[in-house]
């Protein structure tokens, strides 16, 4: 399935593996978590690089010891309307995670700006949408409105820009 990542349209060079799949001598490959912790020691000697499909009922504490090792994270959408992967994506981030963060699942164009303020730096996009949608997707906005979210590329939030001129503003007490 192809990939939106760094505002171009890429191929998915990773092989994914389910629970039961013999795991290939070498080459890049992402595993199921529960595979990941089962085949934790065998992994270690693995040629290629490693990642994991880390579901939206897990904690992400859970990836702590794994996280060094790990390339890319990839955070399934079962639903658009389920959004306990963007809490995941934060809390990976905040855990200092800075390799990729997939989306999957049923992700949808008009999400793309919300997931990269949370964290994630690439998407699986499907046949849904054309290319150009996606394309345009990931260029549609480049300030952020919530303050203190992650940071893709340097963006800024709208606040700073509107007063980077200005004096800080210092809060007035609320009246009564």
């Amino acid at each position: 399935m192809p990939l939106l990542k760094n505002g171009s349209i890429v191929a998915d060079d990773w092989i994914i593996l389910g629970t039961d799949d013999p795991k290939p001598e070498s080459g890049d490959i992402v595993l199921p978590y529960a595979r990941l912790l089962k085949e934790w020691e065998s992994l270690a000697d693995h040629d290629g690089r490693l990642g994991v499909v880390f579901t939206n009922i897990d904690r992400a504490e859970a990836l702590s010891l794994f996280l060094p090792r790990l390339a890319v994270i990839i955070l399934p959408f079962p639903s658009f309307t389920d959004g306990r992967a963007y809490s995941l994506a934060r809390q990976i981030r905040e855990v200092g995670y800075a390799r990729e963060l997939r989306a999957a699942g049923n992700v949808l164009p008009d999400q793309v700006q919300f997931m990269l303020q949370v964290g994630f730096d690439s998407f699986e996009i499907g046949e849904r949408f054309s290319a150009d949608v996606w394309l345009k997707a990931s260029r549609r906005m480049s300030l952020a409105y919530q303050r203190g979210l992650y940071r893709p590329g340097g963006q800024q939030e709208v606040w700073s820009e509107r007063h980077r001129e200005a004096e800080p503003w210092l809060e007035q007490p609320h009246a009564g």
